[in-house]
């Protein structure tokens, strides 16, 4: 069964249901190009992303909730439509979206059904149709081929008619080769490794000193964080053993280092880490189960949302990249900023202190931003699949090494 965007889902359910399991009353919302702008019964409002794999649209598919907002008044009629599914009667929530105007249909051709009677009368003249030329009908295995075979700089909608499969083949892997042997020959550097090293070389021009941690982390750091086995990123863990895991993110890391230079070095404190990460994913066009981020963080003075914001606009704008500022919230820090490229999110950021800075020994404001790097390499090729821009013997470069 294909699965409904989430605007799809409020607009069917009527309702909200939060992290916690609250389930609120949606009086409105407004659907833009990529997100979702809500405001419940109790007039609370935010932004969401508009995705059909997120949190919120697996809750809104099932019908578990943990209780009821007091302050929406949800009637029982509603609460049992959620819980039920019977959307018979419609939705609760109104939907504000822009107008589309619809194309005309062309007029459907006559069709000649009969011809007169007199002999001498000649019969109507009807024009033959011209006949489209015949695609070639590649079957989906070839189709995946051609699509790892392509580059961002190849066009296939501006080849009137098709070739064979065997001939597109042939030219997108001599076109390839070709593109692998100058890489050898001009620069012989790594994508990805390249850009650790030009983040990092901004970050210290910026101030921050590198730190490096273990991927190996303890278990109790995963509590530490906030995250219990309720949490969907519990499950996402790579365990070692009992008591050890590969870190699925910096943070840990980094806590310890706050901790620990607290009081040694000047203020304000700043540090990042550039490393490799761990989670078990099953959406592979947007997520790796080995990743690179690139964390840095402040404490102490100058820890302002305005100050983090200019942080992010320097390094993206020295990367070339676009972006937007939305907020959102998250499991782990709560209330977050989310840098936006298109539908994809390339960074989110937080304005500390939140409650589990003293589980750390953390008690000066502080601020940070976490980035994915093969997303920021992604945006910036304009690769079609994450694949390409991680670590990886399948490609090179974002060029695929099945070209034998």
């Amino acid at each position: 069964m294909e699965r409904k965007p989430l605007d799809l889902l409020i607009d069917t359910n009527g309702v909200w249901l939060s992290r916690n399991g609250l389930l609120h009353g949606v009086k409105n919302f407004e659907v833009s190009r990529n997100h979702i702008h809500i405001t419940t019964d109790c007039q609370s409002r935010f932004t969401v992303r508009n995705s059909r794999r997120s949190r919120s649209a697996r809750a809104l598919r099932n019908n578990k909730y943990r209780k009821a907002c007091k302050n929406c008044k949800l009637s029982d009629e509603r609460i049992t439509r959620f819980v039920t599914k019977d959307f018979g009667r419609g939705s609760q929530a109104r939907v504000i979206t822009s107008s589309k105007t619809k194309k005309s249909k062309s007029p459907k051709e006559a069709v000649v059904k009969s011809v007169s009677s007199k002999a001498n009368e000649m019969p109507p003249v009807v024009e033959a149709k011209k006949e489209k030329p015949v695609k070639p009908d590649y079957t989906p295995a070839q189709k995946k081929r051609i699509t790892t075979l392509l580059s961002p700089a190849d066009d296939l909608s501006s080849i009137k008619e098709l070739p064979t499969f065997k001939e597109l083949e042939t030219e997108l892997v001599k076109k390839r080769k070709q593109d692998l042997r100058q890489m050898y020959e001009d620069d012989r550097r790594h994508q990805l490794a390249q850009l650790e090293r030009d983040i990092s070389l901004f970050l210290i021009e910026k101030g921050f000193m590198e730190v490096r941690t273990s991927v190996l982390i303890p278990a109790k750091f995963i509590e530490r964080m906030g995250i219990t086995e309720e949490d969907p990123l519990y499950k996402q863990i790579f365990r070692v053993d009992e008591n050890t895991c590969l870190r699925p993110m910096l943070a840990p890391g980094l806590y310890n280092y706050l901790h620990n230079f607290d009081n040694i070095m000047p203020d304000p404190l700043k540090i990042f880490e550039i490393g490799t990460c761990y989670r078990k994913e099953s959406d592979g066009k947007e997520h790796l189960e080995e990743f690179t981020m690139v964390n840095f963080c402040q404490m102490g003075s100058g820890c302002t949302k305005e100050n983090l914001l200019n942080i992010i606009d320097d390094l993206l704008k020295y990367l070339n990249i676009d972006y937007e500022v939305i907020s959102d919230n998250c499991m782990v820090y709560g209330d977050t900023i989310d840098i936006m490229h298109g539908d994809m999110e390339i960074s989110s950021a937080v304005v500390g202190p939140i409650p589990q800075d003293l589980d750390w020994g953390v008690t000066k404001p502080w601020m940070g931003a976490g980035m994915g790097i093969e997303r920021l390499l992604k945006v910036k090729h304009k690769y079609t699949n994450i694949k390409r821009s991680s670590r990886s013997i399948s490609y090179y470069n974002g060029i695929t090494t099945n070209l034998r």
